[in-house]
């Protein structure tokens, strides 16, 4: 029996607290509902992810397996009540912060070990956040501050005017995120809130029929109310493409995957946490369905097609030819915050605060369903704990919305790890197949590839991974016969969407893995037969576009020493004898940068305020990849005046224009470049009221704006100007859209403006007996074509590489089995190889200030480098995703014989 005591008191960061609570009750529940320290976050409720720890009496314990009993009497420490500043300023200093969900465990984790230990060792700082899972940053700039806390001293200065771009700013918005005071979407909770849950198939394809609601809401033990389709106001469908919307907000007599919701059940907190809905009146019909959409045929939900040249005459003209099959699982997100937001009603206005990647298109989405006017619903996005590409879709803003409008009162959701899981979109499981051929000097003659992508129960993201992967699946070589197709098939199981990438990391495994064979069968150096083949500027891609500011050479020739350096160590490592094998791999990518072949406009706004500050309202939305800082450096330097004086503004649909989704790596480029033009736009503006010349330096000194060209001076007085639309005296909005075209039906055209490039290496140790694979080291070369932050790009670097490594050695999502975080593994501190980053800048002609996209490409060669330096060590070819052990086993018998 939980029954509530009078009082349990203990010490929480210092102060005494006595609450009226069960002793069951879990502390990390404590922590944030009834003593409002969010700071403790919530990533799992099973001690998986480490998101919730705290300190008892000094020693870090999950909150959330703790029952509060358990602390009675006893000092809790939380984030809000860490007394060690040093420690959060190097994790600022490192950038050790990137979505920032896991940033408070891990600082108790930190505090707790150096309480313990002084000056600890890597292998320490690793063992003791072994508890902790960060999906961001690869662990690596999180050690790093910890090992570095004895380093003392201020902030490092802003850069000056001119010198934004290209400096190591620390995140601009990492305070809140090492203080514990980041909003995230479970965070923000208005009194009276309602508590909303969901009532989901447990298989799917089924059919169901709704029994007496009325009477079992009566039997519950306070008030509840319960929302079904038909209470849907508008229309019951939504999708992030809209010409292929098919998704149920509520399902309607039939349900698609397991997991999907058919009814919500709302009421106040107490009452809704304590309800078992295996007892709601719903009654399950087992359906023997083969179609999962009626009007799509052979459950097929699009094709993607690029053809050019001739494919027989490139195939006959070819002295050698490889060919092999690949497949890759599901694989999920695993962010480390679940779906969680609320929704309130604001002068008639719909407010939601929810995680999300894409304000605008949640904005207008929310709206269709619920029958409201885009303008009455407003998106106010939370920090995101984590997203890569999953929180693109609709989650819980329609469910919140829809109880909020029909009960006039806030609404809140917070999905719980299985549920987050069960429903969340994936990457997309893959079979492919493809054929390469070379001429006899090693030059690619002709490639064929052909793959199918399961899209799951709905179409999420579904034709852009098919769009993408024909585009993409040849890498960034030079390939003159050519012929590429993916189909995206619908099943009944989980959703298939956004996952950093859209199915290049699929395909590039196939790609790279059979460059690997030709090289093989050339008898040419791995390396040196993908700088062969490598994309020169002038040369035409496979959809027929000719590119310039090519960086892909630049980036195979930065791995030049490090690939004989890696080689070496593989060799003498494999002299030694015993049962561990070396081995070193080698895999290039491209990525284009935002949608394909569509328009794809941000537009940013930016203003002078009479006290002399700058706002700088952008909408992109940060999910840890550094939008918030980035962007602001680009401004700062197209205007000219340092980045001190911004204050950023949004995102936000009521207060930030549109700058589009995240995703795509389009951010620094498509919202960097219209800030860009925002800056300068304003700048012509002050040097024309100035009348001085286009080298003219900005400065402000209080309200006063001083523009001198070092013959003379003229100072503008902020505050005798007349503030004009938004409040500010001087302002500029500019938009920007890629210069892209469609493509026909054989995907010819342009469909990206800008592309990235990069190529890695990988080192790896193959246990011989137990089939275990250790990565040592990546060395990873990335053309940024201008590297705005370094400090953020390192970042970037180091987690995609740790995504990367899941995808190749230990990720699998297998509904029903895998939906939590113990058994779905993601690396771990403890898994990360030591990783060497080089920038390598090949300016783009489009790109602001030459700068390309970098988030989605550093996760692409990384698998396939892994891959090929497991077959470099073992011989073993692995075709069937992960690596496995026993699939490491088995490929290396094969070898044998």
């Amino acid at each position: 029996m939980n029954r509530i005591f009078d009082s349990l008191n203990l010490t929480v960061n210092g102060t005494s607290v006595a609450l009226p609570v069960a002793p069951g009750r879990r502390l990390s529940e404590v922590l944030r509902e009834d003593l409002g320290l969010r700071g403790t976050k919530v990533g799992c409720d099973a001690g998986d992810c480490g998101a919730c720890t705290v300190l008892i009496d000094g020693a870090p314990v999950c909150a959330c397996l703790t029952p509060v009993a358990q602390a009675t009497g006893r000092a809790v420490t939380t984030v809000e009540g860490l007394d060690m500043a040093a420690l959060q300023r190097a994790f600022l200093r490192h950038g050790a912060a990137q979505c920032g969900i896991c940033t408070p465990g891990m600082l108790i984790a930190a505090k707790a070990l150096l309480t313990r230990v002084a000056a600890p060792t890597r292998a320490e700082v690793e063992e003791a956040l072994g508890g902790v899972l960060c999906r961001c940053t690869g662990y690596s700039k999180i050690i790093d501050a910890i090992l570095d806390v004895a380093t003392v001293g201020a902030p490092p200065p802003m850069p000056g005017a001119g010198h934004a771009v290209g400096a190591r700013v620390e995140r601009l918005d990492g305070g809140p995120k090492v203080a514990g005071t980041e909003i995230y979407g479970a965070d923000h909770v208005p009194g009276g809130a309602l508590l909303v849950r969901a009532v989901r198939a447990p298989d799917a394809p089924m059919g169901f029929v709704l029994g007496d609601i009325e009477a079992w809401c009566a039997a519950q033990a306070g008030e509840v109310q319960v929302f079904t389709a038909a209470d849907v106001p508008g229309e019951n469908r939504f999708g992030v493409l809209p010409a292929f919307a098919d998704q149920p907000v509520l399902a309607e007599a039939r349900v698609r995957m397991r997991g999907e919701a058919v009814a919500l059940v709302a009421g106040d907190p107490s009452v809704v946490e304590a309800l078992d809905l295996t007892g709601f009146p719903v009654t399950w019909q087992a359906r023997d369905d083969t179609l999962v959409h009626a009007t799509r045929a052979d459950n097929l939900l699009v094709s993607g097609r690029v053809a050019r040249g001739d494919l027989a005459s490139g195939f006959a003209a070819a002295a050698h030819i490889a060919e092999a099959e690949v497949s890759t699982p599901y694989i999920e997100h695993a962010y480390i915050e679940p779906e969680a937001g609320v929704a309130w009603l604001e002068g008639g206005q719909l407010v939601i605060q929810a995680c999300t990647q894409a304000p605008v298109m949640d904005r207008d989405d929310t709206a269709r369903v619920l029958g409201l006017p885009p303008e009455g619903v407003r998106i106010i996005p939370a920090a995101a704990g984590g997203g890569f590409g999953a929180k693109l879709d609709l989650t819980v803003q329609p469910l919140i919305g829809l109880v909020t409008l029909k009960t006039g009162r806030p609404a809140r959701m917070v999905l719980g790890r299985a549920e987050s899981m069960a429903t969340s979109t994936k990457r997309h499981p893959s079979k492919m197949h493809a054929r390469i051929g070379v001429d006899d000097e090693g030059r690619i003659t002709a490639m064929e590839f052909d793959g199918e992508f399961n899209t799951g129960a709905y179409a999420s993201w579904g034709p852009t991974v098919a769009g993408r992967v024909p585009v993409h699946a040849s890498g960034p070589y030079y390939v003159p016969a050519y012929l590429a197709s993916a189909n995206a098939r619908h099943s009944f199981s989980a959703i298939s969407g956004a996952f950093r990438g859209f199915g290049v990391p699929q395909a590039a495994i196939l790609q790279e893995v059979l460059h690997d064979d030709l090289a093989a069968q050339t008898g040419m150096d791995r390396l040196a037969f993908r700088r062969l083949n490598a994309l020169q500027d002038g040369q035409a891609t496979v959809c027929g576009q000719v590119l310039q500011g090519v960086g892909i050479s630049a980036c195979l020739d930065a791995l030049r020493d490090p690939w004989q350096a890696a080689l070496q160590r593989a060799e003498e490592g494999n002299a030694k004898g015993g049962v561990m094998r070396h081995g070193v791999g080698v895999a290039s990518c491209w990525y284009g940068c935002g949608n394909t072949g569509l328009a794809n406009p941000s537009t940013i706004r930016l203003g002078l305020t009479p006290e002399g500050r700058v706002s700088l309202h952008q909408g992109a939305t940060d999910i840890g990849q550094g939008a918030n800082t980035v962007i602001p450096q680009i401004c700062a330097d197209a205007l000219g005046l340092p980045l001190a004086v911004f204050d950023l503004v949004g995102p936000d649909t009521a207060l930030t224009p549109d700058c589009g989704k995240t995703s795509a790596s389009r951010q620094t480029f498509v919202t960097g470049k219209a800030a860009w033009l925002a800056g300068q736009a304003l700048r012509a503006q002050i040097l024309s009221l100035s009348n001085m010349g286009p080298d003219a330096r900005l400065s402000l000194s209080g309200n006063t704006l001083v523009v001198g060209d070092g013959n003379a001076d003229r100072r503008i007085d902020l505050g005798d100007l007349v503030p004009g639309a938004h409040g500010y005296v001087l302002m500029a909005e500019e938009t920007y859209d890629p210069p892209t075209s469609p493509l026909d039906e054989n995907g010819q055209g342009a469909p990206y403006a800008v592309y990235g490039y990069g190529a890695q290496i990988a080192e790896v140790a193959v246990d011989s007996v137990l089939g275990t694979v250790r990565v040592t080291r990546i060395t990873a070369a990335h053309d940024l074509g201008r590297t705005i932050n370094p400090l953020l790009a390192e970042g970037q670097v180091e987690g995609g590489v740790a995504q990367g490594l899941g995808l190749a050695l230990m990720e699998e999502y297998i509904p029903g089995r895998t939906e939590n975080l113990h058994d779905y593994l993601i690396p771990t501190s403890g898994d990360m190889p030591r990783v060497d980053s080089i920038f390598v800048e090949v300016p783009d002609p489009e790109g602001p200030m030459g700068a390309k996209g970098l988030g989605e490409h550093v996760l692409i060669p990384t698998a396939p480098a892994i891959l090929n330096a497991i077959r470099h060590a073992t011989g073993a070819r692995i075709t069937d995703l992960p690596a496995l052990p026993h699939r490491v086993l088995a490929a290396m018998r094969k070898a044998k014989g």
